[in-house]
């Protein structure tokens, strides 16, 4: 995924202090290096996550909201969110990226925007830490509850100066903006329908004033848009237009209603896009128009969205099942095996402001997947680059910043069956209420 989307055979990959130091045949490392041999493999950049609720891998497949559209599904599940604390927070978030790194992914971004009974956003960050991936959480926010007419009870809500100064709080405490940074934090109103005008203008000047990027959810389906015509007169393209919510600081998630004005709007602005194919399956919201965002130059990423929509966290799936739809609503050569692998990965890390993550490049960041195609998930195949038409969705071994996080096939960084036993824990707690 370099710029001249090189594939290399019988390449070596020279790691040091966390930065990619050479590519090429027969390199000679340190005699004290450690050398990881990779014959019957396919090297890649590591994949990059861009929208998740990490949160919601302690409500996966709840029956009341298993059948349900978008709405009704938030109804169901806020009063079981409500009920989450910190550890809540924290187990659920080694959880999900637990199961993004076996999935290859090595950056992913977070949207906690509710904050029950002490929560915080520093809970998800440790459980980054512990795990070692590369994180990009944002601070969310609900400030319309249902005494306002909005969806959330109003237990979930905060008042719009505490949003805004504990943004600043976590900026200041954990954003860090060097090349190579393992956290960066960004600002991110939970959707334009759960907070205020005023607080999706207030936050995109506090944004930019603090150099963090932006982040939401919009025109996710037809209720969201008929939502938007209704409430603030004007489509959802506009209306983030309008508040300052549009520029290459900005990304928002889904975007499966976007028409070719707001296409041409994103693409004139540089303004990212989350594309989370298996969610918009399970919520029957429809399939994002991924192909003509592209070839009109809107940047485009993947996310595996929160579990209690998806179910799954498994990125390197993602991205089969976002080839797979564009095929189904364009034809067979609507997208490539490919395009949807780099828009796991420099897609990713284009929409998330990293240029120095997402490929394989002499100078940029050690985030790397090892994928065995000697089993039998690719026998038969012609094609072993063709990932996603053939291919494992495990990865074997996985690096960031050049420290290893998955060796062969196993997370190394945490205890991942102590933290499972503490999820089924707390799961089962939160279902017998």
């Amino acid at each position: 995924m370099d710029d001249a989307r090189r594939e290399l055979a019988g390449a070596d990959v020279l790691i040091e202090h966390g930065v990619i130091t050479g590519i090429g045949p027969d390199l000679h490392p340190h005699e004290a290096a450690e050398v990881v041999h990779a014959a019957g493999c396919i090297v890649t950049p590591g994949l990059v996550n861009t929208h998740h609720h990490l949160y919601q891998t302690l409500t996966r497949a709840v029956p009341g909201a298993q059948d349900a559209l978008l709405f009704g599904w938030l109804k169901t599940l806020y009063p079981i969110w409500s009920r989450f604390g910190p550890e809540e927070m924290r187990v659920s978030a080694l959880t999900g990226l637990a199961e993004l790194a076996l999935s290859g992914c090595t950056l992913s971004s977070d949207h906690l925007y509710l904050f029950p009974n002490g929560a915080r956003l520093e809970d998800t960050i440790d459980a980054a830490v512990e795990v070692g991936l590369r994180f990009h959480p944002t601070r969310g926010a609900m400030s319309i509850g249902e005494s306002d007419g909005g969806l959330p009870p109003d237990a979930l809500v905060e008042t719009e100066k505490h949003i805004l100064d504990d943004c600043i709080r976590v900026i200041d405490g954990f954003h860090d903006p060097i090349e190579g940074a393992m956290v960066r934090v960004g600002v991110a109103p939970c959707s334009p329908f759960s907070v205020s005008r005023e607080l999706m203008r207030d936050a995109a000047l506090l944004a930019r004033d603090k150099g963090v990027r932006l982040h939401t959810h919009l025109a996710e389906n037809d209720e969201d848009v008929a939502d938007s015509l209704s409430q603030f007169g004007c489509r959802p393209g506009q209306y983030a237009e309008d508040l300052g919510w549009t520029g290459d600081d900005v990304w928002h998630a889904h975007c499966v209603k976007l028409d070719e004005d707001e296409i041409d709007l994103f693409a004139r602005t540089r303004t990212g896009v989350a594309h989370c194919p298996c969610s918009n399956c399970r919520l029957g919201s429809g399939i994002a128009p991924i192909r003509a965002m592209r070839e009109a130059g809107v940047p485009v990423g993947l996310g595996v969205d929160g579990s209690g929509s998806n179910d799954s966290g498994n990125l390197i799936g993602e991205a089969r099942q976002a080839m797979l739809l564009q095929r189904a609503s364009g034809g067979a050569d609507a997208m490539s095996a490919r395009a949807a692998l780099e828009i796991a990965t420099r897609g990713g890390a284009e929409v998330l402001g990293r240029d120095d993550c997402g490929r394989i490049g002499v100078g940029k960041r050690a985030d790397i997947a090892v994928w065995d195609v000697s089993g039998v998930e690719a026998a038969g195949s012609w094609d072993r680059v063709a990932l996603l038409l053939a291919g494992p969705r495990r990865v074997r071994d996985l690096f960031v910043e050049g420290r290893q996080v998955v060796r062969d096939g196993q997370l190394v960084t945490i205890d991942l069956p102590r933290v499972l036993e503490r999820q089924r824990d707390l799961a089962e707690r939160l279902a017998a209420g």
